[in-house]
């Protein structure tokens, strides 16, 4: 298990502790610091089954900067919605947990921590 965190964010911080509560035994990945690859990216998507526009943070101020908010949101836009999010990770929703069951998680509320750790392999 992986959890896709920013520390400075309380969601994160929120999910970390409750997978501690559980005694989980997962991998921190500081995504800001370790960017993950385009092809990480269409992994975890394929995991969460979302697209990537799914999990972007349209409000922050890169996705402004891009215009974010107005791109096509359909499969020809894809691969430019990936590039995005590569170059510019603060635009990937957090925390993301990647469950032992091959699936993941956008794990923003202790429901779906909860619903990350009952994904057994």
């Amino acid at each position: 298990m992986e959890i896709w965190i920013n520390p400075a964010c309380s969601k994160c911080r929120s999910a970390i502790s409750l997978l501690d509560a559980e005694g989980a035994e997962y991998t921190v990945r500081r995504y800001l610091e370790d960017v993950p690859t385009e092809d990480e990216i269409r992994n975890v998507l394929d995991r969460l089954g979302l697209d990537p526009w799914d999990i972007t943070r349209t409000q922050e101020a890169a996705a402004k900067e891009l215009g974010v908010k107005e791109w096509a949101r359909d499969a020809s836009s894809r691969e430019r919605w990936i590039t995005a999010l590569a170059e510019h990770p603060k635009l990937i929703q957090r925390p993301i947990i990647t469950a032992q069951d091959g699936t993941a998680v956008v794990a923003r509320t202790d429901e779906a921590v909860q619903d990350a750790l009952s994904r057994k392999g």
